[in-house]
């Protein structure tokens, strides 16, 4: 069972749903490491490895905090694999009565300025020591795009930048995960995937940015691809595929464009296939290398080839991961999918050895991907 891993970072909004005061990556460094620190001070809440069912808090209704007659319809199946946890900036609250009030500007504030069904959490969480329903148990939120009918979202109230929430909030956070998991709601074996931005609902709402969300790829053109003709892909695709291509790594532009060219050739020309068999690969040098791209079929994973992404990384990653530069590209070409419609949002994420008698991606590297969003093996 994972140990409260809502206890080392807090998730938040993606930028494509709501107005996000957006953290560089030093400043999530920092925040990170004092909401570590803070969290080791306030251990006793946990008992290593294990969710007590004991665990009690006290749930505020809709109707007693006075939610507004609106509602979603997307039934959410239930028990989930992941949890998302939020905290919304700016909406500090202490006690039932201000914390009731905030919930409806927030719920007013999501149904009226981004035209929601409804507040986007299923479960929020004051300092006072409450759990408050959103929409609830059995209802899909709006909070983190491409996650939605996959979670649960809960929200911390407030949260100022280096500051944990109460201990009381920490409690009944503890207790709610327990009482999911117990009920049903949750599996015990969730994972929570990890966003860099902040919530603050204090900020006019900005346009969402796909540039922003997809990174710089090296087109054919770019690494002097052969001309190749393969099969189409069936789009969105289902899964996507992390392998390793084994052998020899690069870590500057002309080496991997040499490495890539290399790998064609030992597709068309050794294996006979009618191109690269990956539809992208990522190098030491942080870079995304379109292979087959998004519209064309790989065929490194027989049986998948058509309903699957092929993201390889260059080299062999049996005893060290790739590089942190590389493993975030990785991560945003496949936010990227998702934005836009190259991926279906319910997607699964596998190792290369999940469907094929291989050691591909590597032992460090599938250590890395099994913490990914949507593993599943």
């Amino acid at each position: 069972m994972r140990m409260l891993p809502w206890l080392l970072v807090f998730s938040a909004l993606s930028v494509q749903t709501l107005g996000v005061s957006s953290w560089d990556k030093t400043q999530v460094k920092q925040v990170s490491k004092r909401l570590q620190n803070l969290f080791e001070n306030i251990s006793q809440f946990t008992k290593k490895g294990k969710l007590g069912h004991n665990d009690i808090f006290t749930m505020v209704s809709r109707k007693e905090w006075g939610a507004e007659a609106v509602g979603c319809r997307s039934a959410l199946t239930t028990p989930v694999d992941v949890l998302v946890t939020h905290h919304v900036l700016g909406m500090e609250c202490r006690d039932q009565t201000a914390c009731s009030q905030r919930l409806r500007e927030l719920q007013s504030y999501h149904v009226h300025n981004n035209s929601w069904c409804d507040v986007a959490y299923n479960f929020l969480v004051g300092d006072d020591g409450r759990v408050y329903e959103g929409v609830g148990w059995n209802i899909e939120g709006l909070h983190t795009q491409g996650y939605n009918n996959i979670s649960l979202g809960i929200a911390f109230f407030g949260t100022k930048e280096g500051h944990s929430p109460s201990p009381a909030a920490l409690s009944a956070m503890k207790g709610l995960i327990s009482y999911a998991i117990l009920k049903s709601h949750l599996s015990p074996r969730y994972i929570q995937p990890l966003f860099v931005e902040g919530e603050n609902c204090l900020v006019p709402p900005q346009k969402a940015s796909l540039k922003k969300a997809c990174p710089s790829i090296v087109p054919r053109s770019a690494w002097r691809a052969r001309v190749a003709y393969c099969h189409k892909m069936t789009l969105p695709a289902k899964y996507v595929i992390i392998l390793h291509t084994g052998g020899r790594t690069c870590s500057a532009a002309e080496e991997c464009h040499l490495l890539v060219r290399d790998l064609q050739s030992l597709f068309m020309d050794k294996h006979k296939k009618c191109d690269i068999g990956y539809n992208f690969l990522v190098g030491q040098d942080g870079a995304v290398y379109e292979g087959v791209g998004w519209n064309v079929q790989g065929s490194s994973t027989p049986g998948y080839s058509d309903i699957a992404l092929g993201i390889v990384f260059m080299g062999t990653f049996s005893g060290s991961p790739p590089n942190a530069t590389a493993l975030e590209a990785a991560q945003d070409l496949i936010q990227c999918a998702v934005v836009k419609g190259y991926l279906a949002p319910n997607y699964l994420l596998l190792g290369h050895r999940d469907v094929a008698n291989t050691l591909s991606p590597g032992q460090a590297l599938y250590n890395i991907i099994k913490t990914w969003p949507h593993f599943k093996n």
